[in-house]
């Protein structure tokens, strides 16, 4: 078995999201408004829970369209609630429409939500150099920061902990530990 960092040897979607997606770089606002929304709904539950219901998020968020998702109405949520196999937390659910909406709001004024998000890091990724799991902070000083612009511009599930996950899901943060196979593959 290949090293990898702790919390992703549970099970196989685990690591294929550990191998194949985390804490490398994305620039592409679709992947980053998907990551934000199963961030945010991961505030309570585990990675794991989440992971196994992404599919059903992409069906029911059109495969994270923004405009799709900034046009939804209050039925249209209670809907996806209903019948989708997503977290059922209609503030998150709500969330969704709410960030899509924020986002559009950022993309007229940066051109890319990206461009806005990487500019908290100068466009380079964090590189940290952990020689443990447990050394991984849960926040920084870094994710308080953009957790507060985004809670200003209207971003919902977004505290200093989700974005920080946020953050190592689209590669802002690199924090494999330092004997994992995947530390330096971006």
């Amino acid at each position: 078995m290949e090293n990898r960092c702790l919390w992703a040897q549970s099970n196989a979607l685990m690591q294929a999201y550990h191998d194949e997606e985390w804490c490398r770089p994305s620039f592409d606002d679709r992947y980053i408004f998907e990551m934000l929304t199963l961030e945010g709904a991961q505030a309570g539950l585990s990675w794991n829970i989440v992971l196994k219901k992404r599919t059903a998020y992409q069906e029911a968020f059109h495969h994270f369209d923004l405009s799709y998702c900034a046009e939804l109405s209050d039925e249209d949520l209670v809907s996806i609630k209903e019948n989708y196999a997503i977290v059922k937390h209609i503030a998150k659910i709500q969330s969704v429409r709410s960030n899509a909406r924020a986002i559009l709001d950022i993309q007229k004024e940066w051109g890319r939500f990206a461009d806005f998000l990487w500019s908290f890091t100068d466009g380079k990724p964090i590189h940290n150099n952990w020689s443990s799991d447990a050394q991984i902070p849960a926040q920084s000083p870094l994710s308080v920061q953009l957790s507060k612009e985004l809670k200003k511009r209207g971003f919902k599930f977004v505290g200093p902990v989700t974005a920080y996950s946020f953050m190592q899901a689209i590669g802002m943060v690199h924090d494999h530990i330092e004997n994992c196979a995947y530390r330096l593959i971006e």
